[in-house]
């Protein structure tokens, strides 16, 4: 019967609308988002604190799921991109995944930073959590931070804190504290970023 419709069969949008479903606390965060009003506190070449303002872009893309044996993750794959205000040239990027372990209910993070850094943060979280943290420390066997023998000699990240929070369906915010110990400085230095960022896509 060539009129009839099959109606088992799902449209594109339905199979993306179930499998964004599937990520969680991570599924609104799945589109592009951007945001200009960043601040970065960080360490100055005089052993003192300099502040940068910043824009943002992230893109947070839906990937199949991954199986590790018995375990399911669903996950984002995502990359972020920031410009010093009234700068053309980033001055900083990652290349990562966000993942969730529904049977865990715990969230991922795992990134890259091309200054020769890896991290993987991580934290339990509730499905319809509207805010979270991870977290990682230095010399963990799960959720840990390497770095480049240069940072890990000048500028040793020993935690790393992250705060998400998911205000509606166009907006989030993040606050990350990167905690490092640096030669000549008796107490931790607290690397902090924060920024708020709305969906443009």
């Amino acid at each position: 019967m060539g009129n009839q419709i099959d109606d088992t069969a799902e449209t594109a949008e339905a199979v993306t609308a179930r499998d964004v479903r599937a990520l969680g606390p991570l599924a609104a965060l799945a589109g592009v988002w951007e945001g200009a009003r960043g601040n970065d506190l960080a360490p100055s070449d005089d052993r003192g604190t300099e502040e940068n303002h910043f824009r943002e872009r992230i893109t947070f893309a839906p990937m199949d799921p991954v199986q590790n044996h018995e375990q399911t993750l669903h996950g984002l794959r995502y990359s972020t991109t920031v410009w010093r205000l009234g700068e053309d040239k980033p001055f900083h990027e990652e290349l990562g995944y966000w993942l969730w372990d529904p049977e865990a209910r715990t969230v991922m993070r795992c990134f890259t930073v091309p200054r020769g850094v890896a991290c993987l943060a991580g934290g339990v979280v509730a499905e319809g959590a509207k805010e979270f943290e991870l977290v990682a420390e230095a010399g963990s066997p799960t959720f840990g931070v390497l770095s480049n023998p240069f940072l890990e000699r000048e500028f040793k990240t020993v935690r790393y804190e992250l705060k998400v929070t998911i205000h509606d369906s166009a907006s989030f915010s993040y606050e990350e504290d990167t905690q490092l110990r640096m030669p000549g400085r008796a107490e931790v230095f607290h690397h902090r970023d924060r920024n708020t960022l709305k969906r443009v896509g």
